[in-house]
This record gives C-alpha cells, structure tokens and sequence, in this order.
C-alpha cells in the first residue's frame, strides 16, 4: 500500500467556485457557456499566428503545412491528456494542480512557477507590440504610454470580476474567429478562381510544388519550423483553467478538450494552407509585409495592412488579457497549496484574487520597462529563459497522466468522462517527441533555439532546486504525505 493523493470529491478545487459572500470565500462561477466555448476556440488562435508564420514560410516553404500538422498533432494529444485528468478534477491550478498530486509537490510548485513566468514575461511582449501598433494610429501618444494605458484597462477588467474577463474575452476572440474564417473563406475562393473581380493570378494548388517544390529547403526545415511555431500553439490550456471558474466545469472541460482537433485544423492548417496558396512560399512579401497582409493584398483588397493590424491588435489584447488572467490564477492556486504567498490565495467578495492579479501585473510592468530601458540585455534574457516553458509544461502533463490514469481509476472511475488514446503507449510516444524537439533546439543556433534551450534550463533548474529546498524545509514528504487544501479528503489506495 502506498499513499496517493486523492481526487476532489466536489469536482472543484478547494478554493474553486463559490457563493458570492465575504471577502476569502474563494473563486465563483462567473463564467458562463458561451464565455468558455470562445475562450476554448480563441485560446489556441495566438497572435504569434498573425505574426510569426512568415519566418516558418521562409524556413521550410510549403513544408511548414507539415510542421504545423506535427505540433496541432501534439497539442491535440497533450489536451487529451489534460482534459482526462481536468475533467475528473476541474481545478484552478489546472496541470500544476494534477503534477502535484501525481508527481510530488516539488512538480507541481516548478511547472506553476515556471508558467507564472512564462505568462508575465508575455503580459510585456504583447504590450508593446499592441503600443507599437497604436502609436502608429495616434502618434500623439508615446509608445510607453499605450503600453501603459493598455496594461492599466487590462487589469481593471480582470479586478472587476471573472465574468468581466470572460466578457472582454468573448469578444476578443470573436473578431480573432470571424477574421480567420473570412480569411479561409475569401482566400479560398480565389485560390480556386472562384471570386469575381479580385486580382488572383499568383494563386493556385501549385503553389504548393513549384518554386523548388513543396520542400524547397529538404526534410530537415521540417523541424526548424517546428521550432518557430511550436510557441504560437501555447494557450490552448487556458480553457482547463477557466474551467473551475464556469458554472459546470466538467461539460466545460470535456467539450474544450473533444473540439481542439477541428480547432487546430481549421484555425492552424486551413490558415496558413491558404497563404501558401495564394502567394509563392518564396514572395518577398511574405517576410516584408506578414505572411497574412502578403496574402491580402495580393488580392488587391484595399487597406489590407490595416485590417491585419487591427485583427493583430484584437489578438494582442486577447493574449493579454487571457495572460493576465492565467498568471494571476496560477499564483492563485499556488498560494492555497502554500506554494506561494497566502496573501495570493485570497479573493474578494466577487471572488476575484486581487492580491495574485496586482503581483503579476506589477512583475508584467517591470519587465515592459526592461524592455524599453534594457532590449538587448535583460529583457532579450526574460524572453528566452522563459521560451521552452510551453514544452516543459507538455512534457510534466504527460507524465501527470501516466499517474493520474491510475489514481482516477483506483478512486472515481466514473470521472474518467475524457480518456487518453491508447494510453498508456500513445501518452509515452507524446512525451519522447517534446523530448526530442527539445533535444533538435540544442542543435539550432540559427535561430536561437540553443540559447532558449540553455536559458529555459537554467532558470528551471533555479526554480527546481526552490522547490527541492522548500520540500526539504517541510520535513522532506512527497505531495501524497502532505496535507491537502481545505475541503480535501485523502486516502490509501493500492499502488499501480
């Protein structure tokens, strides 16, 4: 007999939904179906999609369908397993919650740290690049100002409520869906010369095979543009975590989890299949103007640099704020599993946790300054240390579930409502894949993935030894013999 970590046997978190009441009285259900279902299908639309494809076109040409279908691949089966385990036991904390009862207290404390930090350094990134846009709309305003000024409404929104979040965010990625679609669509269309009085003589299937072939640069661009937009993938997971905030988190979790499939393909493979359509893989215009204002305007649509700046601009305030939002509910979670500051744990009476929101939003302020007073110096070192966190947080889910399987089984198989494909086969398939794009980024110094690699180490291994000391310092026990939150039951079960 061996003791295991129990599930929660109301399905939410300890310091999950709740009646509204006084100050502390946890987190509530303020987010409602179709807030969920968008977050769901906007949080896998990053504004690295818009932004980031081009270099991956100019690696790998056509070959990038390839690249993106190998990672939409492993994110589908890295949810799979996520959802197993959050749909059994909707929580907060989501794959930081599930690692620390699977995995020891020391995996749940590292991968929640790391993907804090991973969240606020992004808060920086997309408030400038949302300033950088703004400021050309209206010059009059200094670039630190819109950061300022977007960071400022941002945070308000989220202190008001969850449902305030969930509202902002419903349109946030209404317009980021309505725009792929009508992208897909358009583009579509004049790929098979199917849309009157547009200019549409580059488009063609054969674009796909001409210009050196559909892989001009040889198999190997395969994986170098797997590196450059494997972390455009990275928020698919939010979903799970605003799950335990929604007013039935189980049916929130399992439809997220059973829609990432058509989510990946339409969104991923249907986008950037018609770009590579449209125009040669090969277009100066793809690396000069985006890959998607390249593909509108080859069509000849009038202010089409525009409508992708805002469509780009929708995305950044979406990442935004779902990043100020995921930040502030991993520090959460943290918090109540003593992980972190107790003053984080702590919500007010609209069961908001203002104390975790203002934390990472201060750290978020701090690094936006790092990058106006230090680009090239500390904030260079803030983006890539914290650059693999999406596939150190992929690789601690799919050793979560190989554990998890059997607790949830021992205890409540009746919440095994989400199941993993073939596991546990397809689960270590999974796991020695990111093990060896990690180990292909050691080997890519052309685009920096060695120097992200190393940094990412370094600071996990940092991370790593806090926690090993911290576990030290409570007596040494693994996260099954240590007490669980408030409202949790513990119990023996057999091993294996």
């Amino acid at each position: 007999m061996t003791s295991q970590p129990t599930l929660n046997k109301t399905g939410n978190d300890p310091g999950g939904p709740g009646e509204p009441g006084a100050e502390g009285s946890g987190l509530q259900a303020g987010l409602k179906n179709r807030h969920l279902s968008m977050i769901a299908i906007g949080g896998v639309i990053g504004a690295g999609l818009f932004v980031g494809s081009s270099s991956g076109i100019a690696t790998a040409g056509p070959g990038i369908l390839l690249s993106y279908a190998l990672v939409g691949t492993l994110v589908v089966l890295v949810m799979r397993m996520l959802g197993e385990m959050s749909a059994a036991n909707p929580t907060s904390g989501s794959f930081s919650a599930h690692a620390d009862r699977a995995l020891g207290s020391w995996a749940g404390f590292s991968i929640g740290w790391l993907y804090w930090f991973f969240w606020v350094v992004v808060l920086a990134v997309e408030a400038t690049a949302g300033a950088v846009i703004l400021e050309g709309w209206i010059p009059a305003v200094p670039q630190w100002g819109w950061a300022l000024i977007v960071m400022v409404v941002l945070t308000a929104t989220n202190l008001v409520s969850v449902g305030s979040y969930g509202e902002f965010e419903f349109w946030f990625a209404g317009i980021k869906v309505v725009a792929i679609a009508a992208f897909i669509v358009i583009g579509g269309l004049a790929v098979f010369g199917l849309l009157p009085g547009v200019d549409s003589e580059q488009a063609g299937l054969s674009n796909l095979t001409e210009h050196g072939g559909f892989l001009p640069n040889g198999a190997g661009a395969i994986l170098t543009g797997v590196l450059l937009v494997v972390f455009s993938f990275m928020g698919s997971e939010i979903a799970t975590l605003a799950a335990g905030e929604s007013e039935n988190p189980r049916q929130a979790v399992t439809k997220a989890t059973n829609s990432i499939i058509w989510r990946v393909a339409v969104f991923y493979l249907g986008s950037i299949a018609v770009v590579v359509c449209l125009l040669p893989w090969d277009s100066k215009a793809i690396t000069k103007d985006g890959s998607y204002v390249a593909a509108l305007d080859s069509l000849g649509i009038a202010h089409a640099g525009q409508i992708m700046n805002f469509i780009v601009l929708t995305s950044v305030l979406s990442c935004l704020n779902s990043g100020l939002y995921t930040a502030s509910r991993m520090a959460f979670s943290l918090g109540q599993r003593g992980d972190a500051p107790k003053a984080f744990a702590r919500t007010t009476s609209n069961g908001v946790p203002r104390t975790a929101i203002l934390a990472s939003v201060a750290f978020g302020f701090v690094a936006v300054f790092f990058n106006y007073k230090f680009p090239d110096s500390v904030f260079l070192f803030l983006v890539n240390s914290s650059g693999a966190v999406a596939l150190f947080v992929w690789l601690v889910i799919c050793f979560s579930q190989l554990r998890m399987r059997k607790i949830i089984k021992a205890e409540a198989p009746e919440k095994l409502v989400v199941k993993m494909w073939l596991y546990p086969y397809l689960t270590w398939a999974t796991a020695a894949l990111i093990v060896f794009i990690l180990g292909y980024m050691l080997t890519d110094t052309e685009h920096d993935g060695r120097r992200t690699i190393l940094l990412s180490l370094l600071v996990a291994a940092v991370v790593l030894v806090i926690a090993f000391v911290k576990n030290g310092l409570r007596g040494g026990r693994p996260a099954a013999d240590a007490p669980q939150a408030q409202g949790e039951e513990r119990s023996e079960v057999p091993a294996g």
